[in-house]
């Protein structure tokens, strides 16, 4: 396997591990929606990702400089991931899983892109991360176009893999899961997202 390759995925399987606001959306709405919904959804988060690469890969150091723009994106996402947080607080009726197998309405497709691609793109995190990998390239000697290509496609095919691996688990075990159950997950990611959020934000106002 290409050694460029193989670093991409060992890194992916990193950022992959790592438990955010991603990781339990992706859960409650592979529980909630199905299956599809929640591969749409992860969908979303490998578009907002592929965006940061493209960014960072041709502007890293002046991302890196211009603080003003980690800082607007903090406060910004902060406030979307409450936002979220609250709206999943407040979510009253909540019917047991879908079978996955029938098509939903494209609005809900939208939606579910939507709501990946802001969750993770309003991350400064995130950001943060893709900085890191696009310094790590630079200073990479061995690393031509071709690997720089193998490296990105390594990581981003491995979270996406394992996004969609953990929406299907999820999936699985939906019929143990029950609507008050549901209701409880809702409340908790809710609480979840909100933490989150203020985090976010203090951690933006003490920079």
């Amino acid at each position: 396997m290409n050694p460029a390759l193989l670093e991409g995925l060992s890194m992916g399987l990193l950022l992959s591990a790592l438990v955010g606001p991603v990781f339990f959306t992706l859960i409650q709405s592979s529980l909630s929606y199905g299956f599809r919904y929640a591969a749409v959804l992860a969908l979303g988060i490998l578009v907002s990702d592929s965006i940061y690469v493209v960014i960072t890969f041709f502007g890293v150091k002046f991302l890196a400089d211009a603080t003003y723009f980690e800082l607007v994106l903090g406060y910004v996402g902060g406030l979307i991931l409450i936002g979220f947080g609250i709206s999943s607080l407040l979510k009253k009726k909540v019917s047991r899983p879908n079978s996955g197998g029938l098509d939903f309405p494209q609005f809900k497709k939208r939606s579910a892109f939507f709501k990946g691609f802001s969750i993770n793109g309003i991350n400064p995190f995130v950001l943060l991360f893709w900085i890191s990998i696009a310094s790590i390239v630079q200073i990479k000697d061995t690393f031509g176009t071709a690997e720089v290509w193998y490296y990105y496609l390594g990581i981003l095919g491995t979270v996406f893999s394992i996004d969609l691996l953990k929406a299907f688990i999820a999936k699985q075990l939906s019929h143990l899961v029950t609507p008050k159950m549901m209701g409880w997950l809702n409340k908790a990611v809710g609480l979840i997202m909100i933490g989150f959020g203020i985090r976010m934000l203090v951690f933006t106002y003490l920079q």
